[in-house]
């Protein structure tokens, strides 16, 4: 692997966590959300988180085509 595939790498999997912390606490929110009977806003919560879930994948997906590309 290149040291800019390197880099673009290390920049995929910090992206990746940070969708995946987003997610994380977007369900935490939507948990809260129901418990206190607001589920419109848990299931908005929910939909964000879903995004962010989203997100992290095609970050990953694209770092595995770096990864296998350096094979």
């Amino acid at each position: 692997m290149s040291s800019s595939e390197s880099k673009k790498s290390i920049e995929n999997h910090k992206k990746a966590a940070a969708h995946l912390e987003a997610a994380a606490q977007h369900h935490q929110e939507a948990a809260k959300q129901h418990e206190a009977g607001e589920h419109a806003k848990a299931g908005e919560s929910t939909v964000i988180a879903l995004g962010h879930h989203a997100a992290a994948g095609e970050v990953q997906r694209e770092d595995m085509k770096l990864h296998s590309n350096s094979n």
